[in-house]
């Protein structure tokens, strides 16, 4: 098949397209290079610098590449960020993603695969791990945009039968995250330590996360191309702390390190996994990578690819 994969520079996206690639399918990359970089690129992935935010550009891609599916994970994705500026975050996460939808539908493509996100989407839910009837209650406007394009998804299946596949991500992490331009907490500690800085804690590093790796979120995406519509929890079911992430840092680099705790942040949630049971049911998807491992591989990999 045919795939657009749009931010296909940035870290989740380079996996996704990898794994594409070595499925044999024929992918072309669509990204901004605002936090993406040229050398996540596949080798056999074809590229165009561009944003999805221009419209103009959207479908001069789409018109020309004709993709049998478009997977969309061109985002901004900082929690912060986006309750310091809404506006840029909807613009991006909304309106970016309805130039692609829109193209999509001009274009007959057939089938739209979204990244969204299960680590804001619902919120401070009662009840961990969370499953997809968990009602979304998003506490920041980076989980509110993506739960929308999640509604413009329906609307455009129902309206424009435009088949859809939505993946709510817990916390993904692994090589090539960007500790800079990309939110994501085990790469801004691997970076921090490795330039020995203090590791920021912010709030008591009680607070819980269920993180996800890389390579298992890239075969999640693999087998959405096959999937029934519908929006598909993909995480570990697992809590782990902010502090429970020290710990494993240290064992994973053999190195101690100091952290510093601060004021906790406005808009963050505080305890969140998801429950993957239909994404077993329907994707046949497990995750495969322990924390462990992943925490080891992600170290490894910054510490060969560090500039300090």
């Amino acid at each position: 098949m045919k795939i657009l994969v749009t931010g296909g520079a940035g870290f989740i996206g380079s996996w996704v397209a990898d794994a594409f690639i070595a499925e044999g399918h024929e992918v072309l990359v669509l990204d901004n290079l605002s936090s993406g970089i040229i050398e996540n690129l596949p080798q056999k992935a074809e590229f165009i610098q561009g944003d999805i935010t221009d419209r103009e550009v959207v479908d001069k891609v789409i018109s020309g590449f004709k993709p049998d599916i478009v997977n969309h994970h061109a985002a901004q994705i900082d929690v912060r960020k986006s309750l310091e500026n809404p506006m840029f975050d909807a613009g991006v996460n909304i309106i970016g993603s309805l130039n692609l939808l829109e193209s999509c539908v001009s274009n007959s493509v057939g089938k739209f695969i979204f990244a969204s996100t299960g680590g804001a989407i619902y919120g401070e839910p009662e009840d961990i791990p969370a499953d997809e009837s968990t009602p979304p209650m998003p506490i920041s406007p980076y989980g509110t945009s993506k739960y929308a394009v999640e509604k413009y998804l329906q609307y455009y299946k129902h309206i424009h039968s435009l088949d859809y596949v939505a993946l709510r991500y817990a916390n993904v992490y692994g090589p090539r995250q960007n500790p800079h331009g990309e939110a994501g907490v085990i790469a801004i500690f691997c970076s921090r330590m490795l330039s020995s800085d203090d590791c920021l804690v912010f709030g008591d590093g009680k607070q819980t996360r269920d993180y996800v790796y890389a390579g298992d979120v890239a075969r999640a995406n693999v087998l959405a191309l096959g999937a029934s519509e519908g929006s598909y929890n993909i995480g570990t079911e697992i809590e782990t702390s902010v502090n429970g992430l020290i710990d494993e840092l240290k064992s994973a680099s053999g190195e101690d390190f100091n952290v510093k705790y601060m004021d906790p942040r406005p808009g963050e949630v505080q305890s969140i996994s998801l429950d993957v049971k239909l994404a077993g049911k329907v994707l046949g998807w497990t995750p495969e990578t322990a924390l462990s491992e992943g925490i080891k591989n992600t170290w490894l990999w910054f510490k060969e690819n560090s500039a300090v």
